[in-house]
């Protein structure tokens, strides 16, 4: 039997949330088994390693084999012996589980030449994916931790906190602060103790950047904290994790054990004399909750409600002492600034957006998953070249950014830059780092009533303009889509959002209003539709819609009667058919699966 080549061989197995609910782990599981069985003098433990997200969740789980740098995507158990008999064994490549070019056609072999990932730059990414998260060893062979040496015994506080600044890193959890002007302003407050938090309260529908950092790349959090308390002189630090994320809080939390073994946390850090821990705090289970002050006000033990802020947290945060909160990408930054510098960083991006964003990119795209690219890069290029395009062959609507309080921008701002300010300027926001797409299947009308039906549920109720305004915006929104809108509820609408935006006290209640006037103002003739002619141009509010066959465009083939669950749909194959109306549910499944799009809304 041939023997396994085990000189830099490795076969990673990505074991982030996607992959691992399509089977990866039993993937992982079963390559040790079988090259244990072929060698038994193979050390598997280095030989296979289990990975955060690989980045293409649509075509999970992956399997990459290196250095023949091999990518293969949609695996399953059944793959695995001839992946080991071909490649491992024969260095041959299985040809059908190489992804195909978009536009070409060809098979793709090495991740490189794929589109998905040629064109991303990745630093807060750096490790996710290609290190096994839960070995210390794996982030120490990748500069792991030199960059806290370098600031222990290299920088001074006022040192590292002028790098992080001259690099422009602002916020990535939505509101886009200066980074390194919030960790000057807490610096400059006297009072002790100072604590730093890391807000992994990551609720968004449809994100889980913080989630894949966390769960793929740990001790990348943990350096970049460590860092920030010795500029600030603090001695204690909280990672805030969305209580959801069991597989995010174990990793976290064997990283923590590990990082103090090893002297990288805890008292007298390397020698240095400086000490500095952090503690896991479990999310209180509420959106709200990943507000600033709400969420120290969840780790105090109280209930997770806002505060105004008058005062901002670097001077009183936590137990009323100065705070520095970053979100989980922010600190995933921190250590490549502090190793290559904050000029080295500021040249990527824009001159206001500096470096990169990671963005999850799912909806109605063809490669849904984890990306990190430059800011500053087009719509278009994260949809269609990165994305792939919109799936099913249906048309592109519009692309939400930002979260349930994010905007809806249309296809005629497809070239915008995705930057903090651009996107400001467009009525959206860039938010934590949520792309949601959407084609012409999509009723913005009802895009904006789910957005609210989600922050009216999440309001922690603690102020009338969003906890009353919410609520109110909601039921019109409801009328609108059940037939029942009337002359004037747009400018009611808008009227309303004003004073949400206006008088809320926190965040949630001042961005909530955007979904709403973002779609008023791109969409306004799909409301009108909605209201005056009482039609759902999408075809997706029932009390809106009738939908029909097109007798020049139906080509009799039967999916559409097969896939009706009310068995509405009548003809014989290979002949036009047709739609029982009265038997008809307007559940959208006909129109859905067609592929001569032969299916109307009317």
């Amino acid at each position: 039997m041939p023997e396994i080549n085990q000189q830099n061989k490795t076969i990673q197995v990505c074991c982030g949330p996607g992959c691992l609910a399509n089977n990866s782990l039993a993937l992982y599981h079963k390559l040790r088994e079988k090259l244990a069985k072929i060698n038994a003098d193979v050390t598997v433990e280095t030989l296979v390693k289990k990975t955060g997200c690989d980045g293409l969740c649509a075509k999970g789980p992956v399997v990459k084999i290196l250095p023949e740098d091999i990518a293969y995507y949609q695996v399953k158990e059944s793959d695995i012996e001839e992946i080991v008999e071909k490649t491992i064994l024969q260095n041959k490549v299985v040809e059908r589980l190489l992804p195909r070019d978009a536009v070409t056609g060809m098979r793709i072999k090495s991740p490189k030449d794929n589109e998905f990932y040629r064109r991303q730059m990745k630093i807060a990414l750096r490790n996710v994916g290609v290190i096994d998260p839960d070995k210390l060893s794996d982030y120490l062979e990748r500069d792991g931790y030199t960059a806290l040496k370098k600031a222990l015994f290299s920088m001074t506080p006022d040192e590292i906190i002028e790098e992080v600044a001259q690099s422009g890193l602002r916020g990535r959890g939505g509101a886009g602060f200066p980074t390194g002007r919030k960790w000057k302003q807490c610096a400059g407050y006297q009072n002790t103790p100072r604590y730093v938090l890391c807000n992994g309260d990551e609720g968004d529908p449809g994100a889980f950047m913080d989630r894949s950092i966390m769960e793929g790349d740990p001790h990348s959090v943990i350096e970049g904290m460590t860092i920030c308390a010795y500029a600030l002189h603090s001695h204690k630090g909280f990672a805030y994790i969305r209580d959801e994320y069991d597989l995010a809080v174990k990793t976290m939390s064997g990283a923590l054990v590990q990082a103090r073994e090893a002297g990288f946390l805890g008292e007298n850090i390397l020698g240095s004399g400086f000490s500095f821990d952090i503690q896991i705090v479990r999310g209180g289970g509420a959106f709200v909750c990943g507000e600033s002050t709400a969420l120290m006000s969840s780790i105090e033990g109280k209930v997770g409600e806002p505060r105004a802020k008058y005062i901002r947290s670097v001077e009183r945060g936590l137990w009323g002492q100065p705070t520095v909160l970053n979100n989980v990408e922010t600190w995933a930054n921190v250590p490549v600034i502090v190793n290559r510098g904050g000029a080295w960083f500021s040249v990527i991006g824009t001159p206001k957006s500096t470096g990169t964003k990671v963005f999850s990119l799912v909806g109605k795209v063809k490669n849904t998953g984890l990306v990190e690219v430059p800011m500053g890069i087009t719509l278009r290029e994260l949809i269609f070249d990165i994305g792939g395009g919109i799936d099913g062959g249906r048309k592109f609507k519009a692309v939400q950014t930002g979260g349930p309080s994010g905007g809806c921008i249309p296809g005629e701002l497809l070239d915008l830059p995705v930057d903090f300010d651009s996107l400001a300027k467009a009525g959206s926001i860039m938010g934590s780092g949520g792309i949601i797409v959407m084609d012409d299947r999509t009723c913005m009308v009802d895009v904006a009533r789910y957005y609210l039906n989600f922050l009216a549920e999440e309001s922690c109720g603690k102020c009338v303009p969003c906890r009353e305004g919410i609520k109110r915006m909601l039921e019109i929104l409801n009328d609108i889509c059940k037939g029942k809108g009337q002359a004037g509820d747009l400018e009611l609408l808008l009227e309303i959002c004003d004073t949400v935006k206006e008088a809320s006290l926190c965040g949630l209640g001042k961005s909530a209003p955007i979904p709403v006037i973002t779609t008023i103002q791109y969409f306004r003739d799909e409301y009108l539709s909605h209201i005056r002619d009482k039609r759902c141009p999408a075809g997706v509010c029932p009390e809106l819609t009738t939908f029909t066959i097109d007798p020049d465009t139906c080509t009799g083939c039967g999916l559409c009667r097969k896939l009706c669950p009310a068995g509405a749909i009548l003809g014989e194959r290979k002949c036009v058919h047709s739609i029982n109306q009265s038997q008809c549910i307007k559940c959208g499944n006909c129109i859905d699966k067609c592929q001569f799009h032969a299916i109307i809304a009317v």
